[in-house]
């Protein structure tokens, strides 16, 4: 019995749309279903915690490709959710009842949102932030001037704490990090973070875990040391989990994600992952890693595409991507996996680059305003360049 497709792409993110988009360049010239839960064509996500959120651009500036795209290249836009994958049958399960049998598969399913695990964080006031009827769902509770409290000083939570200053709500951020994004970036990094947010007009609490959340009407009150924050609604941008559990009694997994080689198959014949999913060998670097950033699933999802097609191709790309935070950008590449060293350097009005080194090699850069330390640091890192 021939299969449905001969590729299956689990999950409608960009690492979805690239790997449709390289196989068909690769000449793969078989039937591909896209299965998509959120029922609509892959888009960029990077604009709801900035543009988009900020009704700079519309929603319909969103889609990677129309659904007209589907149709010229043959790719079926299947709406629901995969339930179950049975590797031995080729078969993957929707939730509606329907099963799909493939050749090939490719697990692209993202990641989604956690909630500390605190008494409170399941108020349906207290909102997450990954897609855009989340956006949509924040925007309706978020009248005009309503106070919101993010908690969680990372990459997002930073860009959604400015950008909800810049439509105007007064925000605070609480986090348990000394300096926002300091675990990853240092405290050099963090405290240029901190004035930006200072600077936009949100208010900090840093060194501030949260216990739990309170209800009290029609606000939620979260206890940090000696203050009592209250707003009608919180925003929690406290990292993201792999949806692995299709695979997760198959395979052993990696901190929650898919262990995969440079080609991005996994130990299961015909099964691959790609992108927020997936710990993959990079050539590179030498060692498996795990990433989540847009540009890396985009860059993952091609290879997936290229192997499923049966073209020799490998991840060896040196992790990247920029952030937004009010009107200031950083970019900022990294194997990602520590470093033992930084330097910074300062640059005129406030621009400036962090190096990162470790066991001797340069692992790491961020700039602001840097862009030629930026483009050099990725060559160095891709190098395995002496840290000096």
């Amino acid at each position: 019995m021939s299969a449905d497709f001969d590729l299956v792409v689990v999950g409608g993110g960009p690492a979805a749309l690239a790997a449709a988009r390289a196989y068909r360049g690769a000449g793969g010239g078989g039937a591909v279903a896209i299965v998509a839960d959120e029922k609509r064509m892959p888009y960029r996500r990077p604009p709801l915690t900035k543009e988009l959120m900020r009704n700079e651009i519309s929603e319909d500036e969103l889609p990677l490709e129309d659904e007209e795209w589907c149709g010229t290249q043959r790719v079926a836009l299947v709406a629901g959710r995969a339930v179950a994958l049975d590797h031995a049958a080729h078969e993957v399960a929707l939730s509606g009842g329907r099963r799909l049998t493939y050749d090939r598969c490719l697990l692209a399913t993202g990641a989604e949102p956690k909630r500390l695990p605190v008494p409170g964080s399941d108020d349906p006031a207290v909102r997450v932030l990954r897609s855009l009827d989340d956006l949509r769902e924040l925007q309706a509770r978020l009248r005009w001037g309503a106070e919101a409290v993010v908690i969680g000083s990372g990459f997002i939570g930073c860009e959604i704490a400015a950008s909800l200053r810049r439509r105007g709500h007064p925000v605070s951020l609480i986090s348990d990090e000394s300096s926002p994004n300091c675990r990853r970036l240092g405290e050099a990094a963090g405290e240029r973070i901190a004035g930006w947010l200072r600077d936009e007009g949100v208010t900090l609490y840093l060194e501030a875990p949260v216990a739990g959340i309170e209800r009290y009407g029609h606000q939620l009150h979260i206890a940090v040391g000696t203050d009592d924050v209250a707003a009608p609604v919180v925003i929690m941008a406290t990292g993201v989990a792999p949806r692995s559990e299709l695979l997760a009694g198959e395979l052993t997994l990696r901190d929650g994600a898919v262990p995969v080689d440079s080609t991005l198959a996994t130990a299961l014949p015909d099964v691959l992952a790609a992108g927020d999913v997936c710990f993959a060998h990079n050539e590179a670097a030498g060692r498996p890693l795990h990433v989540e950033h847009w540009g890396d699933a985009l860059g993952q999802g091609e290879i997936a595409g290229m192997t499923a097609a049966g073209r020799r191709a490998a991840w060896a790309d040196v992790p990247g991507f920029w952030s937004t935070i009010g009107g200031r950008t950083l970019k900022y590449a990294a194997w990602g996996d520590g470093y033992d060293e930084a330097r910074i350097e300062d640059g005129d009005d406030g621009a400036f680059s962090l190096w990162y080194g470790r066991d001797g090699q340069t692992v790491g850069v961020l700039a602001h305003n840097r862009d030629a330390d930026y483009e050099r640091g990725r060559d160095l890192i891709a190098q395995g360049a002496r840290w000096s």
